[in-house]
């Protein structure tokens, strides 16, 4: 069976099933006119290594209540760009979201068929959080995509990534975020991950966080043909401020952090990041989400490294 085989083996039967009578429910005649909805989304990036990764989704919705809960298909665009070689890709995939804006608890994946350079995978993004105390929530995550450099797209190298994080209220002012996992590679290098946050809000209305935030990873194949960068021993330390506020049901929030990595048994340098995002209202029935950021930090090719992206989303019902 060929790769468009098994790609419309999947995907026509979820098309069939999202569109027949088992999926309604017993709205009125005004709310099943507007249960279905359409959207774009795009992406960019480059660094300073001058690749480029550009994307542009089409979004089709037959179940959709709104922004945060829906199921539907999303096709996809790629082009990835480095000095005169460039290389495209197509992605299928089901998308699906129920989270409770509230709390943030719920579900949210992405699975598709994903083909570039006669390479052909199948990908995957999914969360699930969910809360096991009154201050204490769990998420499981996973995702499989291909790795972003030009010799990896080349090769088709690809990677697994998998873990949980656990989200911890000390008190109505401090949470304390842990994150563990492990990400597998194609070319049999395995990282593992660990992640820690410590997050205080000095008043509950003002919208403002300073945030402690340490990472680390150990690769057990420190030689992966320089493919991508990939020391054997990461460590970061980072502080950062965030702030988020509510304006007429819109949500505006930035985030901006300097910090020290240590890559091995080399001396630590700067590091900086810089994050900015928009969106509206969850429930209107036009949506948009818009997210850009920056962060520099060290690559194969030196300490130098820039990164930067844009990414938006538009959502409309029908």
């Amino acid at each position: 069976m060929t790769s468009h085989q098994i790609s419309l083996s999947i995907f026509v039967p979820l098309i069939i099933s999202m569109t027949s009578p088992s999926w309604a429910k017993n709205y009125t005649a005004e709310q099943e006119q507007n249960e279905y909805a359409a959207g774009a989304e795009f992406f960019f990036s480059e660094d300073s290594e001058d690749f480029q990764t550009g994307k542009l989704s089409a979004e089709f919705l037959p179940k959709y209540d709104d922004a945060d809960h829906y199921l539907g298909l999303r096709a996809s665009a790629y082009r990835y760009k480095a000095n005169d070689w460039h290389a495209d890709g197509q992605k299928v995939a089901f998308i699906g979201r129920k989270i409770d804006t509230a709390t943030a608890n719920g579900w949210a994946m992405e699975a598709g068929v994903f083909q570039q350079n006669d390479h052909t995978l199948f990908t995957f993004d999914g969360s699930y959080r969910t809360p096991v105390a009154e201050k204490t929530a769990l998420e499981v995550f996973a995702n499989r995509d291909w790795v972003e450099t030009r010799p990896a797209l080349e090769n088709g190298t690809h990677f697994t990534f998998a873990g949980l994080a656990v989200d911890q209220g000390l008190g109505e002012h401090v949470t304390v975020v842990g994150v563990a996992g492990s990400q597998f590679f194609s070319d049999d290098n395995r990282r593992d991950h660990g992640r820690l946050k410590l997050i205080y809000q000095p008043s509950l209305d003002l919208g403002l966080t300073l945030q402690a935030r340490y990472r680390m990873y150990h690769s057990t194949e420190e030689d992966v043909g320089h493919q991508y960068f990939n020391p054997e021993d990461y460590q970061e330390s980072m502080l950062a401020v965030g702030w988020r506020q509510r304006f007429s049901g819109w949500t505006a929030g930035l985030t901006a952090g300097v910090g020290r990595e240590k890559i091995n048994d080399m001396s630590s340098q700067a590091t900086r990041l810089f994050e900015l995002n928009l969106q509206s209202p969850v429930r209107d029935s036009k949506f948009l989400r818009m997210n850009a950021g920056y962060n520099r930090s060290a690559s194969y090719y030196g300490p130098d490294y820039d990164y930067s992206y844009v990414r938006g989303e538009w959502i409309m019902q029908f």
